[in-house]
C-alpha cells in the first residue's frame, strides 16, 4: 500500500498519528512526515521511535505557506490536526472555524496544487446534526471536502472523509474520568445514565481510515459500524475491573452533549452502500439546478432511520468489560493501581 510512498499526517503528533505510525513505520514505506505546531510531542515522538523514515515539521495548517510548502512531493495525506474539544470551541467558534474549516482548506488546496493521490480527512459523529461549534466547523470541513472532490479526474487524485465516534479512553473522553475517579475513591459522575455511546478503540480508528485509503472515490464518507454501551453500564464495568466500590453520581446532561451519537443520516443511510463493517456515503453530485428540487426526490427517505448510537448493537456491562480491557491505557492503569 504504502511501498516507496511519502505519507503526511497533519496533527500527526496525536494519538491517531502515534497509532498509524506504529502500522508502518516499520513497512516499505519512503518516509512519512509528521506535520504539528507542538514542539515538545515532535520530540517526545522522535525519542520513542527513534527512526529515520519519520520527518518532523513545524508548522500550522492555518498557514497555507506552511502547509503548502510541506506537502511538496507528498503521496498520500491523513488530515487529522483540529480543535476536538467541545467547550473551547463553544467559548472560541473562530478559533474553530480558522483550525478546523479553514485549515483543512488549506490542507485540501495544498493537496490538489502539489498533485497528492489521495487525501483522507479525518470527521466526526459530532458533525452529524450539530448542536455545537466543534461539529459544526467539522460538518463544514466534510462539504469543503465534497465540494472540492468536484474539481479533480478521478484518476489521479481522491479527497475522501472517514467519520467516527469518540475514540474509547482518548484524551478527554470520560473511560479516563471514570478511571481517575475510581483511584481518587471519588463518586463516579454519570451525566445520564440512558447515554449511549459508540465503543470504537483507536485501532478501528486507523483501520477505517485505511479501508478509505483502498476504496474512496472523490467525495466518499466512510464510516465504520460499531457496537455501544450506556455510560452508566460503562462506569459498572470499570468498577469491576478495578474492583472499586466508588458511588455513582447522576449529575445530568451537559451543554452541548447528545443522549446518543449519530453517525449517518436518515438522508445518508438511503445512498450509503453497505460493505459489511463499513457503511460508504457517495459524494453528493447535485448541481445548481435548482428546478430539480421541485420536481425529484425520494420517497423511501421519510421511512429511513439513521445509524446511531441507540439503534446500533447494544452491549452489556460483560461485554462492554471485555472490551475494555483490550486498551492499552486500562491494562497500564490496572498495573500502576495494583501497585500502590
Amino acid at each position: 500500500m504504502f511501498k516507496d510512498k511519502i505519507l503526511l499526517i497533519t496533527g500527526g503528533t496525536g494519538s491517531f498519528g502515534n497509532a498509524v505510525l506504529k502500522g508502518v513505520v516499520n513497512t516499505d514505506i519512503k518516509e512519512i512526515r509528521i506535520f504539528s505546531r507542538d514542539e515538545k510531542k515532535q520530540e517526545d515522538m522522535r525519542i520513542n521511535f527513534k527512526n529515520s523514515k519519520i520527518k518532523f515539521i513545524i508548522g500550522d495548517i492555518r498557514d497555507f505557506k506552511s502547509i503548502n510548502q510541506a506537502t511538496v512531493g507528498v503521496d498520500y495525506i491523513f488530515h487529522a490536526a483540529a480543535l476536538k474539544q467541545v467547550p473551547s470551541c463553544e467559548f472560541y467558534p473562530m478559533e474553530a472555524v480558522r483550525t478546523n474549516v479553514l485549515g483543512a482548506e488549506n490542507v485540501l488546496e495544498a493537496s490538489f496544487q502539489n498533485n497528492v493521490k489521495r487525501t483522507i480527512v479525518l470527521s466526526t459523529d459530532k458533525a452529524v446534526y450539530p448542536i455545537n461549534a466543534m461539529g459544526v466547523s467539522k460538518a463544514m470541513m466534510e462539504k469543503l471536502m465534497i465540494a472540492k472532490s468536484r474539481l479533480l479526474d478521478p484518476e489521479k487524485q481522491v479527497f475522501c472523509a472517514t467519520r467516527y465516534g469518540n475514540v474509547m479512553a482518548s484524551r478527554g473522553s470520560v473511560i479516563p474520568l471514570f478511571v481517575s475517579q475510581i483511584k481518587s475513591g471519588t463518586p463516579i459522575t454519570v451525566t445520564d445514565p440512558n447515554m449511549t455511546r459508540f465503543m470504537m478503540s483507536l485501532d478501528d480508528s486507523v483501520e477505517l481510515v485505511k479501508f478509505a485509503f483502498t476504496n474512496a472515490k472523490p467525495g466518499d464518507i466512510f464510516v465504520q459500524k460499531a457496537p455501544a454501551s450506556t455510560i452508566y453500564d460503562i462506569a459498572l464495568a470499570l468498577k469491576e475491573i478495578f474492583n472499586a466500590d466508588n458511588d455513582i453520581q447522576v449529575m445530568g446532561t451537559r451543554h452541548g452533549e447528545k443522549l446518543y451519537e449519530t453517525l449517518l443520516t436518515r438522508e445518508e443511510m438511503v445512498k450509503a452502500s453497505d460493505l459489511d463493517k463499513f457503511y460508504s456515503i457517495p459524494s453528493d453530485d447535485r448541481d445548481l439546478n435548482y428546478t430539480k428540487f421541485f420536481t425529484e426526490g425520494e420517497v423511501r427517505t421519510s421511512t429511513a432511520h439513521d445509524y446511531n448510537s441507540h439503534n446500533t448493537r447494544r452491549l452489556n456491562v460483560a461485554e462492554t468489560k471485555e472490551m475494555l480491557l483490550k486498551l492499552d491505557f486500562i491494562q497500564n492503569e490496572l498495573k500502576s493501581y495494583k501497585t500502590k
